[in-house]
């Protein structure tokens, strides 16, 4: 399908009018930035001459900040623990200018945090089992769902999205039909119903249809049981360097090759495609539209080092063939990072040389 790039542009215009509530599992990112030139005498670890850190909301609050990057209002509902990184997190989250009336504070939980550099600690209890938090992210997310133009669920399968806020999304879908798109978990793949748009990435396609993918008809025939399975309008399924499937009802499959030129680190790439297919949706845009802007949008984060975001401006500037700016994190995201430091003085990052980015790494995909 051929796709007008004016239309495209038109609907990156209308992103400043869209109106988002991200629901999820929201975490606090730390990063620890530095060299790595020896091993330690003591023990077989290496040795991180630490030039830098900061902290970012992740999990559900990367796609926040994905969102807002883009220039969508986003408003974010989760839960997180009465603590010290709680704090933390619901003030990156505001600086990015993100509504956090719908983030419970729960006595009864810990806030999920994640550092990495060379290794990844993380700090986190087991899943959610504070109800009433819950429950009062449930009712928040049913109170919204016609305040919002789009509804995103972004579930890392950290309790905060379950079966019960799940069946209510459902059933509110069926009485009054709003536009809501979910990145899936291993979790709930038995309890998502009547999604807008569902966006597992191959291995969560192949294990949810029970299919393994290998080739077009495996997966074809995956994004077909998918369809069925979820009740889904829409399921896309991103396939890494093999570009991104999207299988509608009653439309067949559609396949979308990667635009990626620079492949550098792949972290959040999915949250990107998430927030990205959210707003264009919410501004309006077909299904096949919103594919083509996550993809291109996922061509330009691939190229950045870290947790990336783009703007607008960088979205348009890869869909006239010119390649973008390369940021590490959006403007906004820098302003929520510059808050949780507090005036503290940071070390600018750009792209990294080949030689460079290989001494300065952050290990792993998306956090989760």
């Amino acid at each position: 399908m051929r796709v007008s790039g004016r239309r495209l542009a038109e609907l990156i215009g209308r992103f400043s009018r869209v109106r988002a509530l991200v629901v999820g599992d929201l975490m606090l990112d730390r990063f620890v930035w530095g060299q790595v030139e020896r091993i330690s005498p003591e023990a077989p670890v290496p040795v991180v001459h630490v030039t830098g850190e900061d902290e970012r909301p992740g999990g559900a609050g990367n796609v926040v900040s994905n969102v807002t990057a883009l220039g969508g209002r986003a408003a974010a509902c989760g839960m997180v623990g009465d603590d010290a990184a709680g704090k933390r997190l619901a003030s990156a989250l505001r600086a990015l200018g993100a509504g956090t009336e719908g983030v419970v504070v729960s006595r009864h939980a810990r806030t999920t945090e994640k550092t990495q550099q060379v290794v990844r600690l993380d700090r986190e209890a087991p899943p959610l089992l504070d109800g009433m938090g819950t429950r009062r992210v449930r009712d928040f997310v049913l109170r919204g769902c016609a305040r919002f133009d789009v509804v995103v669920v972004s579930d890392y399968a950290k309790g905060v999205v379950g079966p019960e806020l799940l069946a209510a999304l459902a059933e509110a879908h069926a009485r009054a039909p709003f536009i809501w798109v979910v990145d899936p978990k291993r979790a709930n793949f038995a309890h998502y119903r009547r999604a807008s748009l569902m966006k597992p990435n191959r291995a969560e396609a192949a294990e949810a249809a029970g299919i393994d993918i290998r080739d077009r008809a495996s997966l074809c025939a995956a994004g077909r049981r998918l369809l069925e399975r979820w009740e889904a309008e829409a399921v896309l399924i991103s396939r890494g360097e093999e570009g991104m499937a999207l299988f509608t009802r009653g439309g067949g499959v559609q396949e979308f090759p990667t635009v990626a030129r620079e492949v550098y680190d792949v972290t959040g790439a999915g949250d990107t495609v998430l927030a990205t297919c959210a707003l264009a949706l919410g501004a309006g845009g077909t299904l096949e539209e919103a594919t083509v802007l996550a993809n291109h949008a996922a061509g330009v984060v691939v190229g950045k080092i870290g947790t990336a975001t783009l703007r607008a401006d960088e979205l348009r500037a890869t869909l006239r063939g010119r390649r973008p700016t390369a940021r590490a994190v959006g403007l906004r995201a820098a302003d929520a990072a510059r808050e949780l430091k507090r005036g503290a003085r940071r070390k600018p990052r750009g792209r990294l040389s080949g030689a460079r980015a290989a001494r300065e790494q952050r290990t792993g995909p998306r956090m989760s």
